[in-house]
């Protein structure tokens, strides 16, 4: 692997400058939860690796998964989404084929596997962002537990020491996710995101595949005993108007709500204040919400604040109404205290909108206004008259885009953008899917996604990643359906129950180049002051390595589509992937500049993570560098830990 650094570090090495001395003193720390801790921050207070020594950071071990694949007839491309824990002394991870590992975390060395043989038939892409850790009283039966949710829909905890199942939790370590869903197809529900671990429950949501049909399964939240695996609530995302199937209910045999809202994405928690927060996708199906869809909206594309104990909602604060635009909430809710004292938290959206809520109401603590929006002409459809905006911070993507700034690399690529461009119907943000085919800018896989943000508390800032790739949708009466087949982002939404279904695609150039027919960057990283809402810095993130020809690509900063997200460490950095160049990056904090990047073997579609395990030991930080079949970077398998050079 190649590194790259900036000059002011090669120029220290010319002039025969000595390598920096490793600092062994400060502060040490676990990373026990995905998100660092229940708020979702993404930050370390670590202080080894700073910006006065980051561009001496070396490769420490490399650990490969081995499971990965371009995809067959079975299953799709895998994507490496994980983002390991370390806690308990151990790292523990999971592949995109659901295998649980854990690691020495300072010399990459296996400790045991588990297989939980998952069946894979019909997954669109094989993803598992990371397993959850609790610990109970000591004397305990696995006392110390590792959750993991499945690609076939069940909930597993294993003793975190050995890695064998834990027999007292469900039936011989694993609880079965499909209980009270009702009947399902292939594939139709599964979880790719780690459970959430308040106190004594693991809290679940769980991916429910796109624009399928208008009686999907429910996306209901449900709490589950740590120690038993009993079924202690559910969260039916029914209107309140409307009377929702319970826990008790699903242990006589009754079903949960079909086509309500789901969460796919990371939960969040506030163990003070005791509440969970779910960031929610729109009811089914996707792009059509007449009357078969009823009256679902109520709690889609929202942040819903659940009481831990009883899964009652507390508040909500929605982001879309009415989404027909597949604008759901994939970014995990993050909590921080706004100015210092009002409990809040961080709504991050697709559309590149940053709501700041206060965590106790949901009331925002910017203003937010109700803008007019065009409206459908599709019979037997209809859409909200305004949809949300914040004032501050103001909206992160262009909001709209005009015939002149169609964008091409050569005169035949810009030509047949405009073309494009004139031939669907579009007026501004929230154009809503048209017989004609609708340009959708932002597109619906963000703006944000699940990488979501990092907060650094102490001096009160965000940082987010997002995309600028724009997509098109089309509406198809059911009776010139020919082709029900469709992935997740691309092609047939097939919405059966519905008068229509809903073809969509990316508003690029022709295969194979498929370059976005707007102008760059096609990346952004973004930092926001929280007091103020303004913004403090942006930049283009990633160039075009791997993504044009002769290995003229890095020298093209355009940014590039991205998914994954940030860390902050209070040595004054930001750690991220994400990119489809390869490239795994840090930045100062206070102003953007990019101090250091290093070559990977594949693109790191993934939130990377820190630790320091006591105060003789290293700072490492580490990522998961695997691809992402759907977006067209190579599947691979590299976990890769990072530190100072001795």
């Amino acid at each position: 692997m190649r590194k790259i650094v900036f000059a002011s570090a090669a120029a220290l090495a010319l002039i025969g400058c000595s390598k920096p001395t490793v600092d062994f003193s400060g502060a040490t720390a676990d990373w026990p939860v995905v998100g660092q801790n229940n708020s979702g921050q993404r930050y370390s207070a670590l202080t080894q690796i700073n910006r006065d020594n980051v561009s001496h950071l070396k490769p420490a071990w490399t650990y490969r998964l081995k499971d990965f694949s371009s995809g067959g007839e079975s299953h799709g491309a895998t994507a490496l989404q994980v983002t390991p824990l370390v806690v308990n002394q151990s790292m523990y991870l999971c592949t995109p084929f659901n295998r649980v590992i854990s690691l020495n975390p300072e010399s990459g060395e296996e400790n045991w596997m588990h297989d939980p043989e998952v069946d894979l038939t019909g997954v669109y892409t094989p993803a598992c962002r990371g397993v959850s850790y609790w610990e109970g009283q000591p004397a305990e039966q696995c006392q110390k537990r590792i959750y993991l949710g499945t690609l076939d829909a069940r909930l597993i905890a294993l003793d975190a020491d050995t890695g064998k199942p834990c027999e007292d939790f469900g039936d011989s370590g694993a609880v079965d996710l499909t209980q009270g869903l009702g009947d399902l197809t292939t594939a139709e529900y599964y979880l790719t995101s780690p459970p959430l671990v308040m106190g004594d429950k693991v809290i679940t949501g769980a991916y429910v595949q796109d624009g399928q049909r208008v009686d999907a399964p429910s996306g209901a939240i449900r709490a589950f005993d740590a120690r038993s695996g009993e079924l202690l609530w559910a969260w039916d995302p029914v209107p309140p108007t409307q009377t929702s199937v319970t826990a008790a209910d699903i242990k006589q045999g009754k079903t949960l709500t079909r086509g309500t809202p789901n969460a796919w994405g990371l939960l969040s928690g506030d163990e003070a204040r005791n509440l969970v927060f779910v960031p929610t996708g729109n009811p089914s199906p996707d792009h059509y919400a007449g009357e078969e869809r009823g009256d679902l909206d109520y709690y889609g594309s929202s942040v819903v604040a659940l009481n831990a104990d009883t899964g009652k909602a507390a508040w909500n604060f929605q982001t879309v109404h009415h989404d027909v635009w597949d604008y759901d909430m994939a970014a995990q809710p993050v909590a921080f205290d706004f100015r210092g004292q009002t409990p809040a938290v961080i709504a991050a959206t697709k559309m590149g909108h940053i709501f700041l809520l206060n965590r106790e109401t949901g009331e925002p603590l910017f203003p937010v206004e109700e803008r007019p929006v065009p409206q459908t002409d599709i019979p037997g459809e209809f859409t909200s008259k305004t949809q949300p905006f914040p004032v501050k911070p103001k909206p992160l993507h262009p909001a709209s885009l005009s015939e002149n700034e169609i964008w091409g690399i050569t005169p035949w690529d810009k030509q047949y953008c405009r073309e494009f461009f004139n031939s669907l119907r579009y007026e501004g943000i929230f154009t809503p899917p048209s017989f004609q085919g609708t340009l959708a800018y932002p597109g619906l896989g963000g703006g944000t996604n699940w990488g979501s943000v990092s907060v650094d508390p102490v001096k009160q800032r965000m940082v987010v990643n997002l995309q600028i790739a724009p997509f098109t949708m089309k509406v198809v009466p059911q009776d010139e359906v020919s082709d029900v087949s469709g992935g997740d982002l691309v092609g047939l939404a097939p919405q059966r129950g519905s008068p229509y279904a809903v073809t969509r695609s990316v508003f690029a150039t022709e295969w194979p180049d498929m370059k976005p027919c707007v102008e760059p960057p096609w990346g952004k990283l973004v930092s926001i002051d929280l007091n103020s809402g303004e913004i403090i810095w942006e930049r283009a993130l990633g160039n075009l390595n791997k993504l044009a020809p002769f290995g003229l690509g890095k020298f093209f900063p355009w940014g590039t589509p991205n998914t994954g997200g940030s860390i902050q460490t209070a040595g004054g950095l930001i750690f991220i992937g994400a990119t489809l160049d390869h490239y795994f990056r840090a930045f100062d904090s206070d102003s953007g500049e990019l101090l250091w990047e290093q070559e990977m073997p594949y693109a790191a579609h993934a939130t990377p993570m820190t630790y320091r395990l006591n105060k003789d030991s290293k700072q490492y930080v580490v990522i998961a560098a695997g691809g992402h079949g759907p977006l067209g970077s190579a599947p691979g398998d590299a976990l890769i830990a990072f530190a100072l050079e001795d």
